[in-house]
This record gives structure tokens, C-alpha cells and sequence, in this order.
């Protein structure tokens, strides 16, 4: 996509935007780092439990190495050896609040995720509990506030906001491809033959080497909100190891952060406010490879957009951008760790170390009932668009309906039409035969929370 057709985009979803009568126009940095002063608990314990039921037609590869083999983007993660499954996607339990009698100008903030996905079961591997947030937050300086710990990182709202409150049951696949970060510790160049045959879901062929980033690092962070009026003015600028969550650095880079916001707000309190959000951020670090494709590599991501909540309307724009590391899916699109058909390689999970891409979605919701709600969001992303042979365009869009059955609990129902292409490439080409067979998909999730 070029300047002027990224320009065009920006100026269509921000105009879209402004001619609407309200996604979530909160402010996540004050609701997940601060605890209201003078009336937040010493601990208060909460959680919320995702069970869930996705399912795709289960279409295999048609072309290549592995064809006739199961399709890795038609399996459920984080199993991946399933076209339909039942999962606890997500159950977490946290407790926050000052917990320092001598000091209110201190919080705290706790969060452990027992859930079945990417943080407990990176690459469908191992599962276990992983803390996922640890933070405190000093309040002594008016106009900055230190947060010292593990935590979600600031940048763009479908990362940074709450997850019980998510609109939809999966990220857009500009989020997912370019924010939600995977580790590992080559380039996926170095494949190989599995001794056995097929190993199913990750293998060992350049499996992650850790959790997902989940949107978080372990660092320091300044920030602060401002009230103007009806605005309230948000930034946070952020040093953090660039390495994800659980563990440390691992090549003593830096990952800096910077974010800003502006929300002019209508009416409510929470995660669930009325207002309109214009914020902008921006991500730059580096990663380093230790075995195949060795090296150190520039990781860049930017992001702008807005969102809008008034009465029965909720809508979001966003657009972001990637420069250097890109997770570049799997050979050949089979499940990493299945030997191919012939004599040769075992799929492994990729990385472009020199990419470059972009993304945008746009979502819109209407509460139809007082406990129901309808909602469309159709998202798009350009992956590797420096290299023409090796870029491929991925769009879906999302019908959903949300069915509140009280205020702390709801059904989600999504269906996903998903497409994908390789637009440089013949569609006889074996990459636009094997996108061809990408699956819609169906996602039906209950969340509770307590």
C-alpha cells in the first residue's frame, strides 16, 4: 500500500468515525495502573473464565509439499490438531489495590492466566500458569506516574484494552500478525526432517521459545492524564526489555514506547464509558537470533486511530504499520513440526527478519436490546509487502452478536469470513491454490466475571 492509499485510509475511517452518533472509549492506562485514590481496597480479588467452542471446515492443503495435510490457519490454536474444539480460552485471576496503609500514593496490580492459549501453550507446546501482570505503581509526582514491573505495554487499543471487555472472540489479523509477538530463537530457514515422520503440533522445528508477548513487557513506564474541560489528555512513555513477559533480556536492547491520547468524554466511568478516543503510538526495539538466520535485527511498530462509544453506537478505526521482524506463518501453511510428503523438510514457523507490513480495521456495533447487541468489523493485512513474491493479503470480516446476561457476564457469537491471497503471484501459483482454502470460521464464547 502506498503513502497516498495509506493517507486515503486514515481519512476515510477517521471521517467514518466522526459522522457516527459510539468500541470502548477508556482509558486503559488509568484503569489498569492507578486504583482511585481514597477509596481502592487493600487487595481486591477478581477474575473472569472464557470457555469457548471455534470450529473451521477443516480444508487441507491443496498444493505442496504437504499437500493433502491439515492447513495450520483452518486449525484451532493453540492445540492446532483440531479443525473444531471446546477450550478455556482464557481464565485469569488477579488481585490489586494500595495494600500500603502508610502510603495511598502506592498501588499494586496481580494477574495469572490459567487459560488454553499462547501465553500457557506457546505453539500448541507444554502448557503451564504464567503470571502474566505484576506491577506497582508510585503516585508522588504530579503529572508523572511511575509503573515498575510486568504489564501491558502502551500502544494500540485492541492490545492495550481490557480483554473482558473485547467486542469480538479473535484479534483482527493486523493485531494478531503484527502486535501479538512470538519468540524464537532462529528464522525457521534451518528446516529439517523429523526423526518418526509427522510430530503433529509444534515439533521441534524452530518451536517459540516462550510464551506470547501478550501485549506486555517487564519494564518502567511514565505517565500521567490531564483534564482540559470535557477532554482528558493520556501519555505514557515506556523503556522495556523488548523480550515479552516471564523471563528477562536477552540481548541487553531496549524497547522504547511512546503513546498518546486525547478522549472527549460524553458520559459513564470504566471500560465502558461514552466518549470519543484519538490516540497515537509508536514501538522500536530490536530481536536477536541465535541460530538459524543469526543475528540482531530492527523491530518498529506504529499505530493511529480512534474510537467512539455514545448510547446504542460503539465503532473503532486503527491503522498500524511494521518495519524489520515479521512472524512469517509456517512452510508451505502446514502445521509446524509435519513432515512433508516426500523426501526434504519438516514445517517450521517462520520469520522475516527484513519485512515490512501494514494493517486496518474498522468495526461498528449497535445495541439492538438492552441485552443485545450486533456488530461488524472487517479488518485487513499486508504482510512482507517489501518483497513482491513474498506478500500475501489476509482479510476477514466479522459478524458477532453479543448477548449481555448481566453486567458481568455475556455470550459472544462470531463468524468469521476470512480470504487470503498472494497478490503478486498467478492464482495457479501453489501459495494462491493453498490460500485458497482458507476457512471461514465460527466462534461461540461465555465470559464470567468476578
Amino acid at each position: 500500500m502506498n503513502y497516498t492509499n495509506k493517507l486515503l485510509v486514515s481519512t476515510i475511517g477517521a471521517a467514518l468515525l466522526s459522522c457516527t452518533t459510539g468500541v470502548h472509549a477508556a482509558n486503559w492506562l488509568a484503569l489498569q495502573g492507578t486504583e482511585p485514590e481514597g477509596q481502592s481496597a487493600r487487595a481486591k480479588v477478581w477474575g473472569f473464565v472464557q470457555p469457548e467452542y471455534q470450529s473451521t471446515s477443516g480444508s487441507e492443503l491443496a498444493a505442496g509439499p504437504w499437500s493433502g495435510q491439515a492447513a495450520i490457519f483452518n486449525q484451532i490454536g493453540p492445540n492446532l490438531q483440531s479443525d473444531s474444539q471446546f477450550s478455556i480460552r482464557r481464565a485469569r485471576i488477579g488481585i490489586r489495590g494500595t495494600g500500603f496503609p502508610l502510603d495511598t500514593k502506592v498501588n499494586y496490580f496481580l494477574l495469572a492466566e490459567f487459560g488454553n492459549n499462547g501465553i500457557t501453550r506457546p505453539g500448541g507446546g507444554t502448557g503451564s500458569a504464567k503470571l502474566t501482570d505484576a506491577s506497582i505503581t508510585l503516585n508522588h509526582i504530579k503529572g508523572a506516574r511511575v509503573r515498575v514491573g510486568q504489564f501491558k505495554t502502551p500502544g494500540a487499543e485492541e492490545g492495550l484494552q481490557a480483554i473482558h471487555v473485547f467486542d469480538y472472540i479473535n484479534f483482527t489479523g493486523v493485531t494478531n500478525g503484527l502486535l501479538l509477538e512470538r519468540y524464537f530463537n532462529g528464522d525457521g530457514s534451518d528446516t529439517f526432517v523429523t526423526p518418526g515422520g509427522n510430530s503433529g503440533a509444534g515439533g521441534d522445528a524452530n518451536r517459540p521459545n516462550g510464551p506470547v508477548g501478550a501485549f506486555r513487557d517487564i519494564g518502567i513506564q511514565v505517565f500521567d492524564t490531564f483534564k482540559v474541560g470535557n477532554w482528558e489528555h493520556s501519555y505514557a512513555v515506556m523503556l522495556g526489555n523488548g523480550n515479552g513477559i516471564t523471563r528477562g533480556d536477552n540481548d541487553g536492547n531496549k524497547e522504547t514506547y511512546l503513546y498518546w491520547s486525547s478522549e472527549l468524554i460524553y458520559a459513564g466511568k470504566g471500560g465502558r464509558r461514552q466518549g470519543l478516543k484519538l490516540f497515537v503510538w509508536n514501538q522500536d526495539g530490536k530481536r536477536t537470533l541465535t541460530t538459524a538466520g543469526a543475528g540482531e535485527y530492527d523491530r518498529t511498530r506504529s499505530g493511529l486511530g480512534t474510537t467512539f462509544r455514545k448510547d446504542k453506537i460503539r465503532a473503532a478505526f486503527e491503522y498500524i504499520t511494521a518495519d524489520g521482524m515479521i512472524f512469517n506463518g509456517t512452510d508451505g501453511a502446514a502445521v509446524a513440526g509435519s513432515a512433508a510428503n516426500g523426501p526434504g523438510t519438516t514445517a517450521s514457523f517462520n520469520v522475516e527478519t527484513d519485512g515490512e507490513a501494514d494493517g486496518w480495521y474498522l468495526h461498528f456495533g449497535y445495541a439492538v436490546l438492552p441485552k443485545l447487541e450486533l456488530d461488524i468489523r472487517y479488518d485487513t493485512y499486508n504482510r512482507v509487502t517489501n518483497v513482491s513474491a513474498r506478500e500475501r493479503t489476509f482479510t476477514t470480516t466479522t459478524l458477532g452478536a453479543q448477548y449481555f446476561l448481566n453486567k458481568k457476564s455475556r455470550i459472544t457469537l462470531n463468524y468469521e469470513i476470512r480470504d487470503a491471497e498472494a497478490p503478486n503471484l498467478p492464482s495457479a501459483a501453489n501459495p494462491n491454490r493453498i490460500l485458497d482454502g482458507l476457512d471461514d470460521r465460527v466462534s461461540l464464547q461465555l465470559i464470567s466475571i468476578f
